[in-house]
């Protein structure tokens, strides 16, 4: 059933044409993947988060055994949702780590009553907080992981929410709006509908409040950032541009032959990142 909630996911993947039928699909995905979390390994729950009269939707997989473990929460970006990250949850629980993987506002099960967002810092604090309550979770040690758009999302939770110990951004923007221009049409269709903005140019105006500026130097934590050169959606210098000024150290792999989400070379880049964050979270795996 987890293999057939991917299957529903990129079946209504950025189908914003129809909204209906993308909900209709997209609530299968969700369904399977509901059936499928008591049988995975090791197992997950499902977690709902209030958040501003609305709900943040969450998947919690805990590794094997009784410990307190520490934890990385898995941000999905524009096109993705929970129901896609199986996989980079695996990299990170075969360490020693638990993951929290969320839909957040614009994003999966949330998108439907939750606009996309800039101050990711604000519901970050609401998933934090969630995680760090959870049994078997060392509160003290946290991390964040975000791609594409959620590689925007994840150093902006890290510049507002103290608790985060450790950040990972893959192929995220500095600034959305900046790059508007050489987006897909398919892209800003999708930021249109899930930004709840009436036309592109809202769209775009609402784009460019998606920005790092000022928020970057207030990332103190131990940063990742993952680029690919060959980037056609996001530009790599905007990845240099975070790594500049973000104040804590920061760790820059940019892979001249990757592509967006350096997804055609991850052999080069997801088993260091984890490693990384397993390192940087002290876990035991």
């Amino acid at each position: 059933m987890g293999r057939a909630a991917l299957y529903f996911h990129f079946a209504k993947f950025v189908f914003v044409i129809d909204i209906d039928k993308m909900r209709s699909a997209h609530m299968r995905a969700v369904a399977c993947l509901n059936d499928a979390l008591p049988h995975l390994d090791p197992p997950g729950e499902r977690h709902e988060i209030a958040f501003e009269g609305a709900t943040i939707f969450g998947v919690l997989r805990r590794p094997a055994g009784e410990r307190r473990s520490p934890a990385v929460v898995l941000v999905p970006g524009l096109d993705s949702a929970k129901e896609e990250l199986q996989a980079s949850e695996a990299l990170f629980l075969e360490r020693g780590l638990a993951t929290f993987t969320v839909d957040g506002p614009g994003q999966g099960e949330a998108e439907y009553a939750l606009s996309i967002r800039g101050d990711w810092e604000t519901p970050g604090a609401a998933i934090i907080d969630h995680l760090r309550a959870q049994p078997g979770i060392d509160p003290e040690r946290i991390g964040v992981w975000g791609v594409s758009l959620g590689g925007y999302y994840a150093p902006r939770i890290a510049s507002g929410v103290s608790q985060v110990r450790a950040c990972i951004a893959l192929a995220g923007a500095y600034n959305f709006g900046a790059i508007w221009e050489g987006l897909p049409q398919l892209t800003r269709d999708t930021y249109r509908v899930r930004s709840n903005t009436d036309n592109e140019e809202e769209a775009r105006a609402h784009a460019l409040t998606l920005s790092l500026e000022g928020f970057a130097e207030r990332i103190t934590c131990p940063l990742h950032v993952v680029m690919g050169k060959l980037d056609r959606i996001i530009p790599w210098t905007q990845a240099q541009r975070l790594c500049d000024e973000a104040s804590g150290d920061v760790d820059f792999l940019l892979l001249d032959d990757g592509n967006h989400g350096c997804a055609n070379v991850s052999y080069k880049h997801r088993y260091y990142s984890a490693d990384w964050m397993a390192a940087r979270l002290g876990a035991a795996g």
